[in-house]
């Protein structure tokens, strides 16, 4: 699933497009069906924002269109009128530029802001950790960090990959409960999140330590990292039981 480095480096794209009267095509049907280019064909688009793992499109009027990748959904900035094989799901086309959604089925379109649903985003600058935190706290203690940094009515942006690393980076085990977590600990998870994100949305993604690494070395300690369900939604969370600090995890 794109995570919310994938969708601030999507918005960056579409900044060529920002200030511009668009032109807007829904080839897919399921689009289609939604009628946002009746809506939204020759409206000026005011600007792009990734939110979490949401992209919201402000346009003229106070109208928002919000996107939402899911899993498999990506958007591509190319030059006006290249060859397109297939339905794509919106076309938004200005003076040069194109942009255009693949595979993204969740779209939005409201007035408003667009992103209450949402928690603080992990990738704002600079983040909001303070509010972050306090969300946290206020979920049941016997929830499990891992778990909670996934919610993104808590922390917005960070998904399984993200939140693998981030917990590697700071040597905390995804099987701490909140109660068990302190402020020092949390605040350095979400930290590590930002930093990392940060890193990959500038074009310098970091290796991965231990997301989809299960049986290999830990590169700090060299146990063999560990995968396993965990939450309601059993996201599979990756984790070093030696030198992450805390849970061990399931036997």
């Amino acid at each position: 699933m794109p995570e919310g480095d994938s969708l601030h480096r999507a918005a960056l794209s579409l900044q060529v497009l920002v200030g511009q009267r668009v032109g807007v095509e829904t080839p897919h049907p399921r689009a289609a069906g939604k009628r946002l280019a009746e809506r939204l064909d020759g409206l000026t688009l005011e600007s792009v924002e990734a939110v979490g793992k949401s992209l919201l499109l402000r346009f003229e009027g106070g109208l928002v269109l919000r996107s939402h990748l899911r899993m498999s959904g990506r958007w591509r900035v190319e030059a006006l009128g290249t060859v397109q094989t297939g339905r794509p799901w919106l076309v938004l086309r200005g003076a040069e530029h194109e942009a255009v959604l693949w595979n993204g089925p969740v779209l939005e379109l409201g007035r408003g802001a667009g992103s209450g649903r949402v928690g603080p985003d992990i990738l704002a600058e600079p983040p909001d950790t303070d509010w972050m935190v306090e969300r946290l706290r206020a979920e049941p203690p016997a929830r499990e960090l891992g778990d909670a940094l996934l919610d993104q009515r808590l922390v917005a942006g960070i998904g399984n990959l993200w939140r693998a690393e981030a917990l590697w980076e700071a040597c905390v085990s995804p099987w701490r409960t909140l109660a068990d977590v302190s402020d020092a600990e949390l605040l350095a998870v979400l930290a590590a999140a930002n930093r990392l994100m940060r890193a990959a949305v500038e074009g310098a993604r970091p290796p991965r330590r231990v997301y989809r690494r299960a049986g290999r070395p830990c590169p700090r300690c060299g146990t063999p990292i560990r995968s396993h369900a965990q939450g309601e939604n059993a996201r599979i969370a990756y984790w070093c039981p030696a030198c992450q600090r805390g849970a061990r995890g399931p036997a």
